[in-house]
């Protein structure tokens, strides 16, 4: 028979608990050096941000930057990556605050989107690129992963929302959504419009959920 190795039986709890508080360090970790980028990338070109100096304004060492994020390009990609989740969970209270009233809901997201993205210093980076950066590829001729990340994203919290949304159009409708939005980004619109060009897109979209929903039974 089998028994129990005393010396590890007592670290059982211990080893069981160790995975959990290590990814929690490591995801804060990221955040830490991701919001350094971000904030860097406010006040200067994005190819003048360093890894040293992303590393000297998170307060740890370059080596460690290079150890989570591998390059400047995978760091350049999960920053962008970083921030299109923001956005994501910021429309996704919009949607669920309203989820009674779709075209309230889509307005309030649009708007949502707009504001964050008006706001964003990385967005500002963007739109700032003069062609020598490596960002302005990431959310336009390469920006593929993007539209099928926050895609899925969007489709998924409709879904959730409005579970009779059928999958395939609802992946039709956050596609579209996140190709708009996205263009905003690019091409952003001046303050005083932002309210009523949320309202405009969710006039355009709103037939086709109100479709979609009296279609299938809600």
């Amino acid at each position: 028979m089998l028994h129990p190795d005393p010396r590890t039986t007592s670290t059982d709890a211990r080893t069981t608990d160790e995975p959990t508080f290590a990814d929690a360090s490591r995801s804060l970790l990221r955040r830490t050096l991701l919001e350094a980028a971000r904030d860097l990338a406010a006040d200067r070109p994005w190819r003048s941000v360093t890894m040293a100096a992303i590393a000297s304004r998170a307060g740890v060492s370059r080596q460690t930057v290079y150890n989570e994020f591998g390059s400047r390009p995978q760091l350049t990609e999960a920053l962008v990556m970083h921030e299109l989740e923001e956005f994501l969970a910021a429309i996704e209270g919009a949607i669920r605050s309203r989820a009674d009233d779709p075209a309230a809901a889509l307005t309030a997201a649009l708007g949502v989107f707009l504001q964050a993205a008006a706001e964003d210093a990385l967005v500002a980076a963007v739109i700032r690129e003069d062609g020598r950066d490596d960002l302005l590829p990431l959310v336009t001729s390469e920006g593929r992963p993007l539209l099928e990340f926050g895609g899925a994203r969007l489709a998924s919290i409709m879904r959730e929302t409005w579970p009779v949304l059928p999958g395939p159009e609802a992946a039709f409708l956050a596609g579209t959504v996140m190709r708009l939005g996205l263009s905003y980004v690019v091409l952003p619109v001046p303050d005083d419009e932002r309210d009523a060009t949320a309202s405009g897109v969710a006039e355009l979209v709103r037939p086709y959920v109100a479709m979609l929903l009296e279609r299938h039974g809600a």
